[in-house]
């Protein structure tokens, strides 16, 4: 540990002492990225094994059908353990919640210095997702799949941003930062292959359009 790391840990210590709380301390990390998705080559062969078919009803939808973030360690929940993850230098307090770190939107290319700044997208929306299978799910199905974190299916994103995807799918929104659209292409395929979720025909069609040229 170097003299100036171990210096800060003394004095956050120490403040966190005098205002009676408990401060998670973690050392300088490189930033994390979600799961690596498959490669091109491999998301084009998913791509023709997913179902095509018009998307379904939005009927009987809601996001509580999807119960997140769920709790994965103590008091850390998915949505913590994201930003730490995609963060850099990210500190937490004793429940878990980012209080200090940085974090890249590949989204957008913006950093933030603040978490409340960042949404944790999903890369196939929950409503998108109802929409291609997900209705006929059980809710347990529903909230692993809302919580996953073994496939690139959660990316911490500008909050901004993420709201103007909304749920909509690649052949209506595309990430602005047009250098991070393949990578993009390739999550969504991977998540829905995964899953067995459906693909309508705009959607294969501006996926293929994607990956052809990765």
């Amino acid at each position: 540990m170097s003299g100036v790391y171990a210096r800060r840990i003394a004095v956050l210590t120490a403040s966190a002492a005098l205002a009676g709380t408990s401060v998670l301390l973690t050392a300088p990390t490189a930033q994390a990225a979600p799961p690596t998705p498959v490669s091109a080559a491999t998301a084009r062969t998913y791509l023709g094994q997913l179902t095509e078919q018009a998307e379904g009803s939005s009927t009987g939808y809601s996001r509580e059908k999807f119960p997140h973030w769920s709790t994965q360690s103590g008091a850390c929940n998915t949505r913590e353990v994201v930003l730490k993850r995609d963060g850099t230098n990210v500190q937490q307090d004793a429940a878990c919640a980012a209080v200090s770190g940085t974090w890249y939107s590949e989204y957008d290319g913006a950093t933030w210095s603040a978490a409340s700044d960042v949404d944790i997208d999903h890369m196939v929306p929950l409503a998108e997702a109802w929409r291609s299978g997900a209705s006929g799910w059980t809710t347990a199905q529903r909230q692993s799949f809302a919580n996953d974190l073994s496939q690139p299916q959660l990316i911490a994103v500008t909050d901004n941003v993420n709201q103007s995807k909304s749920d909509q799918d690649p052949a209506e929104w595309l990430p602005p930062r047009t250098a991070y659209r393949c990578v993009y292409a390739r999550m969504w395929v991977d998540v829905k292959h995964h899953w067995k979720l459906t693909v309508n025909a705009a959607e294969k069609t501006a996926l293929q359009g994607v990956l052809n040229n990765c």
